[in-house]
């Protein structure tokens, strides 16, 4: 009975030293198998330092010297001091001067600038005569966010404009008004800014993570050695893979924008339905090729998710969706122009809200094109290595 009693515990120290030597063998084993996977084990580095670098530096909720045009219609001293007034609020920096209504229309329709001045012919006349003339400030307010400030800053303008012109110190009655017209969005309805931007940030997302787990479900399942035996071109494989999703994403737009977008939120549609769902499936397609190209570049599905989800994230910060764009510092803007996201939520927000045409989003249809072409020539001069 003591033998027993002697021999229980030393089992139990066995078996508790045997627990921790088979985790440590496990623990050594993952650290290797991390090791080997040189891709993960990017991504776990990359990912919080692009999150920390993104938010700190390239993400402002205040934007300033915001883009901004002026109709000028006549050329004075006080025209120019109030401009100056302007640009002094740090809000509004002045890029375009146009004497016309129109070009004064398109500017603000294409994006190009989020402010639009108007000063009227015989403006400081009738300053001078005390008739107290109204300028106009038009604001593209469907981003509220980025205009709200600006257009609060107005106030402190008339007194500064008139320090040195017309008054010492303040004046003593208001001269002339300030009408600030926020245009396609004068409620300031955040769902009809986020609402359009939704369509495009599900799209990404979808139509990356589908493609990019196309390619590396066919290598997994071994699927891939059948196909590459067969007589079909590089450029065959990737269309059909394509097209197929090409439709599911257009049926995932149509929901969102119609049927959700329009139906339960009351999204407006102003421009042209046809112009918006062919810049839809070239988005749609150009998501599609970055998607098939990082399929390419994994080894295996993991590897596909972490990597969309890398470029997803940047699509989302730098994009104008979550952030003003116009308020991110130079090179974030220099790197949201390369992403796909960031031309479509111009395009879907100026057909919907603002009634654009393809005379306003020339820059972008180009600029999304020409990315879609970059990325369905990497993917398919990586697929033909792969069959070589």
């Amino acid at each position: 009975m003591s033998a027993v009693d002697h021999r229980a515990p030393r089992r139990e120290i066995r078996e508790r030293f045997g627990f921790l030597r088979r985790s440590y063998a496990m623990l050594v084993k993952e650290f290797i198998q991390l090791k080997r996977d040189r891709v993960s084990f990017a991504m776990i580095v990359m990912l919080p330092v692009m999150q920390l670098m993104l938010f700190g530096y390239a993400i402002n909720t205040t934007p300033r010297h915001l883009p901004s045009a002026v109709l000028l219609q006549e050329d004075s001293d006080l025209a120019r001091s109030i401009l100056k007034a302007l640009e002094n609020t740090a809000y509004f920096r002045f890029l375009y001067e146009v004497h016309d209504v129109d070009d004064f229309d398109n500017l603000l329709k294409s994006g190009k600038v989020l402010f639009g001045v108007e000063i009227p012919r015989g403006f400081e006349r009738a300053v001078r005569r005390g008739d107290r003339p109204a300028l106009l400030v038009a604001a593209d307010a469907t981003d509220p966010v980025a205009a709200s400030a600006a257009i609060g800053s107005l106030g402190m303008v008339v007194q500064t404009a008139l320090k040195h012109d017309l008054y010492i110190g303040d004046p003593p009655e208001m001269p002339f008004e300030i009408r600030a017209h926020a245009r396609y969005n004068p409620a300031a309805a955040s769902s009809l800014n986020i609402v359009p931007g939704l369509v495009g940030t599900i799209l990404t997302m979808t139509m990356l993570i589908f493609t990019a787990l196309s390619v590396t479900r066919e290598v997994e399942r071994g699927t891939m050695e059948s196909l590459l035996s067969m007589p079909i071109k590089p450029v065959e494989v990737m269309l059909g893979k394509i097209i197929p999703y090409v439709l599911v994403g257009f049926v995932q737009a149509f929901l969102i924008i119609i049927s959700i977008g329009v139906g339960l939120f009351g999204v407006p549609v102003l421009g042209n339905l046809v112009l918006l769902a062919l810049l839809s499936t070239l988005f749609i397609t150009t998501n599609l090729s970055i998607g098939y190209t990082i399929s390419t570049l994994v080894q295996n599905q993991l590897q596909a998710m972490q990597m969309s989800m890398m470029f997803f994230l940047p699509s989302i910060l730098l994009s104008g969706f979550m952030f003003p764009f116009a308020g991110m510092p130079a090179w974030a803007q220099y790197l949201g122009e390369g992403l796909p996201l960031t031309h479509y939520l111009r395009i879907v927000r100026a057909i919907m809200l603002k009634g654009a045409t393809m005379q306003n989003l020339h820059f972008d249809t180009l600029a999304l094109a020409a990315l879609m072409l970059l990325a369905m020539t990497i993917a398919v001069t990586r697929f033909r290595r792969t069959l070589d």
